[in-house]
C-alpha cells in the first residue's frame, strides 16, 4: 500500500484494480487521510452548500424498483400524488422559492402527463423565477418523457432546455451492472442509456451530477466499474459537476432485509471515490442518506459538499431515511463550521456566492 499511496500523492491516476486494493485496505484512518489531502488539494478548507428545494411533482410510476419506497402504481392511490402546473407554482410560492437559488425537480414516470406538461412546467417556473437554476429530470425521466413525446433524446433535451432547463440531476444511475439491474430494477432505463443521455446533455451545454446507490446487492467490484464508466465519460465531456454516493435506505421497500450501510462502508466508499474520480472537482456527502453527523465526518474523508437546505425531501424519506426533511441555512453553516471547514454558499455549478468568515 505504501507504493500505491505514494503514487496517489504524486497525482497519479489509479486503476480499477488499485481502487479495489483501497476498498480492502484495513487502515481506514490512512485511507481517509489520503482522500482528505486530495480533497484539500482541489478545494482547500472550503465546504459547500446550496440553498435549494427538492420538488417531487408526482410519485405515480410505471416501474416497481425493489429499492424504492417512493413510487406508487397507478391503481394505488394511498400515499400517491400528482401535481398540476398550478400546484407546482403554489408549492414554490409556499416554500419561498424566490429566496433560493436552485430547484431540484424529480418525479415518478407518470403516463397521465402529456409531453407538453414538462416544458410547460419548466417555462412557468422560469417565467416566475427567472434567476432560479432549474435542475430537473433524471436520465430515466428524460427517456420516459422522450417516449411520451415520440421524440429522440437530443430533441427532448433541446426543447426542455429552451423551456428553462439548466442542468440534470444524477439520479437513476443506481449501479451500472446488468446483474444488479436485472435483479432490482429490470424495467428501468439501462446503464448504457443513462450514460448516453448524460453525454448528450453535456454536448447540449447542460451540466449534470452523477450518483451511485451503494450498500444493497452490488459487489465492491461493481462499485468500482460504475465509477470507471463515470470517469471515462467525464474524460470525454467534462460535464459532471459532482459525484454523489447515495447510501441505500432499507425501509419500506423490497430490500428491507439487507439492512443499512455501516459507517465504515460509508467512509470507505466516499474516500475511494475521491481518490479514483480524479477528474471530478467535487464529492458530495449527501446528508439525507448519511445523516447530518456522518456527513460532517465525510468532510475529512474526501467530501467537500453536504448538499443544501432541500426543504422537503421525499424520495429517500419514503424509503426509510431517518434524517430531517430539510435543514436551514444556519444549520448547514453551523454543521460545516463544527468540522473546522469554511462554509461556502455556492450556485449549481459551484461558483461561490458567499464565503463565510
Amino acid at each position: 500500500m505504501r507504493e500505491l499511496a505514494a503514487k496517489i500523492e504524486r497525482g497519479g491516476r489509479i486503476t480499477p484494480e488499485e481502487a479495489l486494493e483501497l476498498f480492502r485496505w484495513d487502515d481506514i484512518h490512512e485511507l481517509g487521510n489520503l482522500a482528505n489531502r486530495l480533497r484539500e488539494r482541489k478545494n482547500g478548507s472550503y465546504a459547500y452548500y446550496i440553498k435549494n428545494l427538492h420538488l417531487n411533482y408526482t410519485n405515480y410510476c410505471v416501474h416497481a424498483c425493489k429499492f424504492c419506497g417512493f413510487a406508487r402504481r397507478l391503481n394505488e392511490p394511498e400515499g400517491a400524488w400528482q401535481m398540476e402546473i398550478d400546484q407546482v407554482l403554489q408549492t414554490a410560492e409556499k416554500v419561498g422559492l424566490h429566496s433560493l437559488t436552485e430547484v431540484h425537480i424529480v418525479g415518478g414516470l407518470n403516463p397521465r402527463y402529456p409531453y407538453d406538461f414538462y416544458p410547460t412546467m419548466l417555462r412557468a417556473l422560469h417565467e416566475r423565477y427567472p434567476a432560479l437554476h432549474i435542475k430537473a429530470f433524471t436520465a430515466t425521466e428524460i427517456d420516459f418523457i422522450s417516449k411520451v413525446g415520440k421524440r429522440d433524446w437530443g430533441t427532448t433535451l433541446r426543447e426542455l432546455k429552451e423551456a428553462g432547463l439548466n442542468s440534470l440531476p444524477g439520479g437513476g444511475a443506481e449501479v451500472f451492472s446488468q446483474r444488479v439491474w436485472d435483479d432490482i430494477c429490470d424495467r428501468k432505463t439501462s446503464p448504457d442509456k443513462w450514460l448516453k443521455i448524460h453525454e448528450l446533455a453535456h454536448g447540449a451545454g447542460l451540466r449534470s451530477t452523477a450518483t451511485m446507490l451503494y450498500g444493497h446487492i452490488e459487489t465492491v467490484e461493481e462499485r468500482v466499474e460504475h465509477m470507471r464508466l463515470l470517469r471515462d465519460l467525464q474524460d470525454r465531456t467534462g460535464g459532471f459537476t459532482a459525484f454523489i454516493p447515495i447510501a441505500f435506505q432499507p425501509e419500506k421497500n423490497e430490500l428491507a432485509h439487507l439492512g443499512r450501510t455501516t459507517a465504515m462502508d460509508d467512509l470507505r466508499t466516499h474516500a475511494v471515490a475521491r481518490i479514483f474520480l480524479d477528474n471530478f472537482d467535487h464529492l458530495k456527502a449527501y446528508w439525507v442518506t448519511l445523516g447530518p453527523r456522518t456527513a460532517q465526518v465525510m468532510l475529512s474523508f474526501g467530501a467537500d459538499d453536504i448538499d443544501g437546505m432541500i426543504v422537503q425531501e421525499r424520495i429517500m424519506h419514503m424509503s426509510g431515511a431517518e434524517s430531517p426533511i430539510g435543514l436551514t441555512e444556519d444549520e448547514l453553516v453551523r454543521s460545516i463550521r463544527e468540522t473546522g471547514r469554511i462554509p461556502v454558499q455556492r450556485d449549481s455549478v459551484y461558483r461561490p456566492l458567499h464565503i463565510w468568515s
